[in-house]
């Protein structure tokens, strides 16, 4: 089952179930479109993939299914990967 994350990694942004704004990394990494293409260019920096849509789960599957309440903040900041 997916994990719903409710915010952005980077600038803690809410992200509800239903945002449009989401986007996933293949590893779940959850951030805004905002900070997904200004500030990391289209790349996670904690894996160094690509972002996807974060898909919308019916409301209708969300008390059976809810989404996560931990919140996930980059404490060392957000910026692009470094290389390694």
């Amino acid at each position: 089952m997916l994990e719903l994350r409710p915010n952005c990694e980077c600038c803690d942004k809410d992200l509800p179930p239903e945002a449009t704004d989401a986007l996933i990394c293949t590893f779940e990494c959850t951030f805004c479109a905002d900070c997904a293409d200004s500030v990391l260019g289209g790349v996670c920096p904690n894996c160094g993939g690509n972002f996807a849509p974060r898909p919308i789960r019916p409301a209708a599957l969300l008390a059976k299914y809810p989404p996560s309440t931990k919140r996930v903040l980059k404490a060392e900041g957000c910026g692009p990967r470094k290389a390694a």
